[in-house]
């Protein structure tokens, strides 16, 4: 199977990355994550899960704008889009087919999640929060830009490592 291509541009005079058009940073899993463990450890996971909600909806959303109109894209081919190039990027892969594209609501299963891989999938918990903003912002976004104002509520429903084949997130859109 061959390898699939993420373009990464380095400004040679700078040094910054950048994929499609979007500056990007480039780190080790480790040090991510470890600053992961470290912050909710100082925050608390419920204050912690509610800051990632946020900033990760505004987020996906505003990167939902930027390749629609990047690519020419619209609706639910921007999700999908979404969820193929998150795939490529390390965090974990993304499968969107479980939502329903005139409702928005389903589910999203994520499979080889770096949170689990850092943890353990024996460990019993569910490690995997730091995604439920993603899908809610990227479908707000799609379904603001259809004319359909939406409230997205998400949560990690399962996580592999609770002894899960893989993730699974429940998103629910209702009306605003």
């Amino acid at each position: 199977m061959p390898k699939p291509e993420v373009p990464i541009d380095v400004n040679a005079s700078t040094g910054v990355w950048e994929t499609d058009g979007l500056p990007m940073l480039y780190v080790p899993r480790h040090f991510f994550i470890n600053n992961h463990v470290e912050l909710e450890q100082a925050l608390g996971r419920d204050k912690y899960a509610g800051l990632l909600f946020n900033s990760g909806f505004q987020s996906a959303y505003s990167w939902c704008e930027h390749e629609s109109t990047r690519h020419g894209l619209t609706g639910m081919e921007v999700f999908h889009h979404y969820m193929r190039r998150l795939s490529l990027r390390g965090w974990a892969q993304f499968d969107g087919l479980g939502i329903d594209e005139t409702t928005y609501s389903g589910e999203v299963r994520v499979s080889h999640s770096c949170f689990v891989l850092h943890h353990d999938q024996a460990a019993g918990d569910k490690y995997c929060y730091a995604f439920a903003g993603w899908f809610p912002g990227a479908l707000a976004w799609v379904s603001e830009s259809l004319g359909q104002e939406k409230h997205f509520v998400s949560f990690e429903s399962q996580c592999a490592a609770q002894g899960n084949v893989n993730c699974l997130f429940k998103v629910t859109a209702t009306e605003k």
